[in-house]
């Protein structure tokens, strides 16, 4: 089920942004960046689930490991584009 629900999340992803470009109408990066983090983190939550430790585990792991990678992302983020004052 969490793969399905991962696969239909990417091709809805892409539609949306297919549908963006057709429309004419601009994507901008923390856009793009926030979809593919859910993305990302349906697909690692469909990788714990499928493995053999108990399921709490799994979803506690999860959830720390895309908050993670969203501040990582974040960080990476601000450091490119430093905020004028």
């Amino acid at each position: 089920m969490p793969i399905t629900v991962a696969i239909l999340a990417s091709l809805g992803f892409i539609g949306w942004v297919i549908y963006r470009a057709v429309k004419g109408k601009p994507i901008k990066a923390h856009v793009v960046s926030y979809a593919v983090a859910c993305v990302t983190g349906v697909f690692t939550l469909a990788y714990f689930l499928s493995m053999d430790i108990p399921q709490l585990i799994k979803i506690v792991v999860s959830i720390l490991l895309g908050m993670a990678l969203i501040v990582v992302a974040t960080v990476l983020q601000h450091r490119r584009h430093p905020v004028k004052p």
